[in-house]
């Protein structure tokens, strides 16, 4: 396994370009199945992630070329309906093959995704609204077996206990498009990737209108065709920039990036003493002398984001003052603190809340990430941190964060990936 080595306490300066949207990029890929005609996703960021998506497609039948962030899909003989463990069990996004195996090949085999570090994520609203729109469903053996000669158009409803769930709206989304009669999701994500699958799909011949808002419909046609499409800044990358300039008090400039996916984030930073400018060719970010601690709450889209969470404390713990931070997405999602209260942090959990009393400074320590997010935070803190930090276990960083060391090694920062021993 790899590790990160950083050096922290260090101002950085320059520009960094935020890769494309890697929420968008696995239901778009997965999207490819519902047609045999050739489809071609430009700005697909490299990650473990999208590989595995490309691989996934692969055992389903698909010719997949993936050069210079372009993913171009084929099809090459007779299509496969079983999704296997082993691929599906790495990523719980490659669950969303579900929807459009079954569109295109009226069945599916698709291994439950199981559950993560940050909480049990359920299938149930996949499998609910699917099954209103006439599909058989058994759980058997660890999979998600399907079945149905034509699904119908149905009105369905995905809110669940902490909201609207974005890979459930992309599941039958997708399973819509090829259906019989009219589909109307109430209660949908609205999240940009949502936006950018259902352009796609358009692109490819579907008929989907409200997109973006919390009811899509969605009238089935009998067939799609290939289509192309430019992926979206991922928002979540420009989200950790941004708080990365803000927590290491650096004039950092952030290229290909759209402010208005991440709103809610620049709302919290403003009322912390930071600014953060489009000027038409990139984000700006300015740091008053004197920060305020604040607090945070996250929702689903547009309010903010669960995946800036762990980053945002790191940055409060440098704050001075006590903010709380409240996760009502993923309640589960603080495993973060006990690795910066390694660091010099006051972080303490009080249920789906942490109370984050700001210190002067961080100090490096050896640490360990635990999830995708989790390790950006870190990088973070050990940025800003004095002294030498060491970051074990960033196999998961490699899933979200395309080429990160290297864009911060870019505009100054000491950081290096090291083999562990």
């Amino acid at each position: 396994m790899e590790k990160l080595i950083i050096q922290g306490n260090k101002r950085l300066n320059g520009e960094i370009t935020v890769s494309g949207s890697k929420n968008a990029a696995l239901p778009i890929l997965a999207a490819t199945l519902l047609t045999d005609e050739p489809c071609v996703i430009r700005r697909v960021p490299h990650l473990l992630d999208t590989v595995t998506m490309i691989k996934l497609l692969r055992s389903l039948g698909k010719t997949v070329e993936f050069n210079k962030n372009t993913v171009s899909v084929d099809s090459r003989g007779k299509a496969r309906y079983l999704a296997d463990y082993k691929l599906v069990s790495t990523m719980r996004g490659s669950f969303c093959v579900l929807g459009p195996l079954l569109a295109k090949l009226h069945k599916a085999k698709v291994s439950l995704p199981g559950g993560c570090v940050i909480g049990i994520r359920p299938v149930d609203l996949h499998l609910k609204g699917l099954r209103s729109m006439g599909a058989k469903i058994r759980i058997e053996g660890g999979y998600v077996e399907a079945e149905a000669k034509q699904l119908k158009g149905r009105a369905v409803y995905l809110g669940g206990v902490f909201g609207s769930s974005v890979l459930a709206t992309a599941n039958i989304l997708m399973a819509a498009v090829l259906a019989k009669g009219e589909t109307v999701i109430e209660c949908a994500a609205c999240e940009p990737e949502i936006t950018d699958l259902a352009d796609f799909l358009n692109a490819m011949g579907a008929r989907i209108e409200g997109q973006g808002s919390p009811r899509i419909r969605i009238r089935g046609v009998r067939n799609l065709h290939g289509a192309s499409c430019t992926l979206s800044p991922d928002r979540i990358e420009t989200g950790t920039y941004i708080i990365l300039a803000a927590a290491t008090r650096s004039p950092i400039r952030i290229k290909n990036a759209q402010l208005s996916h991440i709103m809610a984030l620049v709302d919290k930073m403003s009322e912390a003493g930071v600014r953060v400018r489009d000027d038409g060719t990139a984000l700006s970010v300015h740091i008053n002398k004197n920060l305020r601690s604040t607090s945070i709450t996250t929702y689903p889209y547009p309010g903010f984001p669960t995946d800036l969470q762990a980053q945002f404390s790191a940055f409060m713990a440098m704050v001075p003052g006590v903010s709380i931070i409240t996760d009502k997405v993923f309640p589960d999602r603080f495993i973060h603190i006990a690795e910066i209260n390694r660091m010099g942090a006051n972080i303490r959990r009080e249920g789906y809340r942490a109370i984050v009393e700001g210190v002067k400074k961080l100090h490096g320590a050896p640490v360990m990430a635990s999830d995708l997010r989790a390790s950006a935070a870190l990088i973070i803190a050990g940025l800003a941190a004095h002294g030498q930090t060491e970051i074990s276990r960033i196999y998961h960083l490699d899933r979200g964060y395309e080429s990160i060391d290297s864009k911060l090694r870019k505009i100054g920062a000491k950081i290096a990936r090291v083999r562990e021993h």
